[in-house]
């Protein structure tokens, strides 16, 4: 078995290190025998999406949605294809937003996602910036545990209508919100930057079967020695907890 990754735009959407969520997947294929190619695409690049098991977006700044947006905007359709396919998506921040209806940014300058998903977008004042240590809950293909990470972003997202999941410390997809991200049984779009996967040893494994399934059908992976990684998970889900 093997999974081919589509990095999009990875001199430019990495604002916070997402180029360790790739190096946690890569990591956990190889400790299972599982095949991984990591393909990366620059604007201008062609790429047919759906030839792909994950689609990864990571976050920038509004200077870097800009940049790339015209670009993204002109695959709609060929993106639209992979999410019919079922080919796994995986999004942090900026690529979260992008996907949703539109993006207004402080000035009020409006940019037009690509519209797959009825949320949007808001700057919000400089006062109410969502930064800081998160925890959630999330109930990630019928498994339900608790996910951390580190959020900041001035955006407010509204109209999720399935988010990735329930605030237990933190903000989440607005200010002082209950909810945090998006999620659907193909994408999971959130917050979460740090990155995300090295610190959620079980939510990139859901990323994995994600991406496998979309060509095999595959219950569950084989376990790995995970205890350092959930130790320093503990520590950290404590502190933000403040158990």
């Amino acid at each position: 078995m093997n999974i081919k990754v589509l990095w999009m735009y990875h001199t430019l959407m990495d604002l916070y290190g997402d180029k360790g969520n790739i190096e946690v997947l890569k990591y956990r294929c190889q400790k299972r025998n599982i095949g991984i190619e990591v393909d990366t695409c620059a604007i201008g690049e062609e790429k047919r999406i759906d030839d792909y098991d994950l689609f990864f977006l990571g976050g920038g700044a509004d200077k870097e949605q800009n940049m790339i947006i015209a670009d993204l905007l002109s695959r709609k359709e060929s993106i639209k294809d992979a999410l019919d396919n079922k080919t796994a998506v995986l999004l942090i921040c900026g690529g979260y937003q992008l996907f949703g209806q539109y993006y207004k940014d402080q000035d009020g300058k409006v940019v037009e996602g690509l519209g797959f998903f009825d949320y949007y977008t808001e700057s919000s004042s400089r006062d109410n910036r969502c930064i800081g240590n998160i925890a959630i809950e999330t109930n990630l293909d019928g498994e339900i545990f608790e996910v951390v990470g580190f959020e900041n972003h001035g955006g407010q997202t509204k109209g999720v209508k399935t988010a990735f999941g329930k605030v237990l410390s933190g903000h989440g997809n607005m200010y002082k919100s209950e909810y945090e991200g998006f999620m659907n049984d193909t994408v999971i779009a959130t917050y979460m930057h740090g990155p995300l996967l090295p610190k959620n040893p079980k939510v990139a494994d859901k990323i994995i079967l994600r991406a496998l399934n979309k060509h095999h059908k595959i219950d569950s992976l084989e376990p790995l020695d995970d205890e350092l990684e959930n130790k320093a998970r503990e520590v950290m889900l404590n502190r933000i907890l403040k158990k």
